[in-house]
């Protein structure tokens, strides 16, 4: 397949906001992370905008550009950051308190942390019960709140004069919550807003907040959020891209690394057990059985989208698949992620897998925050909007359109991901059948 030609993306020029809901560990991990890179203090493993090379042309052509020098993102330097949450803590002592990177590194970013305070953060104890703050924004109505996160948007990019705004949710997981009437367009949506409807979640006040700000909007979390015909007509209208959701980390990220080799070999599954132990604020606010229920979703949906169980009964029909995650706060932010794999083979015959992840879970977050954060203002510039399911590569339950099935195979999503650069840089997609070498 070939493109007519580039796609016109305007420059990356100025600065580049990148507004969080929710200063926590992911948050905090991101920030600092990108600050100790500024400074030669560690290097941004686990980022493709800053890592990852994409191959152009024929293998025999030998080019493999660093993405970053391949599309125009925005640099490291031009990032200013802010957001909300509802604890007080500035950026650098909230680090101090997830404790996930070492003292002496926070010390060396202190500076450009401590100047980074949350700003009263919209909340409701309904969607998330386990955790309370005292910096909350008090209003009316949920319309009054929308109102007042676009004022703090306004005056975040009027204070640090960046020219162009991001916004990546990194707050806890919501109650689960199925769409309602009026998550069904963006006129009942408004008046919802307006009359105070219960089934209007936090973090939808914040996606409506930055779209109709032009604001790109990405959801780390398996919220209820632009995933509803709403906010969905609401990004269509403002020409915003949207994503999301839930940052596909720990076990999950396993998941998507083992399950597409086994259906590619043809081997079956009778049973996948999964459980999670886990001490941060993560941990805590999934102890509630709401909030858990939105990240079983999104972990158990998984499998059955990979391994396609309609099309291959014989091997996948009968998966008995399970997942628990209980809070442990000896253990803080070092997930550990324990899978039983039952699969069989040849004639039937029975074989298992075993997997102990031990993992950091904000260290494996954060490069998935920056290459979000880069490239939603890429695809921006670039004129793309609604959902990016070039972007499904960084999520436990893409965004996908709803007549076709989420892809959530790994693999096949990192190769739409460089398709699409390829594609906006009017390069060939590349196809691997690679007949051409042996004509």
């Amino acid at each position: 397949m070939t493109t007519k030609g580039p796609v016109r993306i305007a420059p990356a020029d100025g600065k580049l906001g990148v507004l969080l809901p929710g200063i926590g560990a992911v948050s905090t991990t991101f920030i600092a992370g990108v600050e100790a890179v500024k400074r030669g203090l560690g290097a941004p493993i686990g980022s493709l905008t800053q890592l990852a090379t994409v191959r152009l042309g024929k293998r025999t052509e030998g080019r493999t550009p660093l993405i970053k020098d391949f599309v125009p993102l925005a640099k490291l330097e031009d990032l200013e950051f802010g957001g909300w949450d509802i604890y007080e803590d500035s950026a650098y002592e909230a680090a101090l308190n997830a404790a996930v990177l070492d003292r002496g590194l926070l010390e060396q970013v202190r500076a450009p942390l401590e100047k980074l305070h949350p700003m009263d953060a919209v909340f409701d104890q309904d969607y998330v019960r386990n955790i309370r703050g005292p910096n909350l924004k008090e209003a009316r109505t949920k319309m009054d709140k929308a109102a007042m996160l676009m004022d703090d948007i306004r005056n975040f990019q009027k204070r640090t004069g960046v020219a162009r705004t991001v916004m990546v949710w990194c707050g806890s997981t919501e109650v689960f919550h199925r769409p309602a009437a009026v998550h069904e367009t963006l006129k009942a949506f408004e008046a919802g807003l307006a009359s105070n409807d219960p089934e209007i979640a936090p973090s939808q006040i914040y996606a409506y907040a930055a779209l109709k700000m032009g604001i790109p909007y990405a959801n780390g979390a398996p919220n209820l959020t632009t995933d509803t015909p709403a906010l969905l007509e609401l990004a269509r209208e403002t020409n915003l891209p949207v994503c999301g959701k839930d940052f596909k980390t720990g076990q999950t990220f396993m998941k998507t690394l083992i399950a597409p080799g086994l259906k590619a070999r043809m081997l079956g599954m009778s049973g996948w057990f999964s459980t999670n132990i886990l001490g941060n604020r993560d941990g805590e606010v999934l102890e509630d059985p709401g909030s858990f229920k939105s990240k079983e979703e999104t972990k158990l949906s998984v499998l059955d989208q990979i391994l396609q169980p309609d099309l291959h009964p014989q091997l996948y029909k009968d998966v008995f698949h399970s997942v628990k995650i209980n809070y442990y706060p000896p253990r803080g932010d070092s997930k550990e992620g324990w899978d039983n794999i039952d699969i069989f083979g040849w004639l039937g015959y029975p074989m298992q897998i075993k997997i102990n992840f031990l993992c950091r879970d904000s260290i494996l977050a954060a490069p998935l925050v920056l290459d979000l954060v880069l490239f939603m203002d890429l695809a921006h510039r670039a004129g793309m909007r609604g959902i990016q399911e070039w972007l499904s590569f960084y999520f436990k339950a893409p965004m996908h359109a709803p007549n076709i099935y989420p892809e959530h195979d790994i693999f096949i999503q990192l190769m739409k991901l460089k398709n699409t650069l390829r594609w906006m840089r009017g390069e060939d997609l590349i196809t691997h059948l690679g007949l051409e070498y042996y004509d």
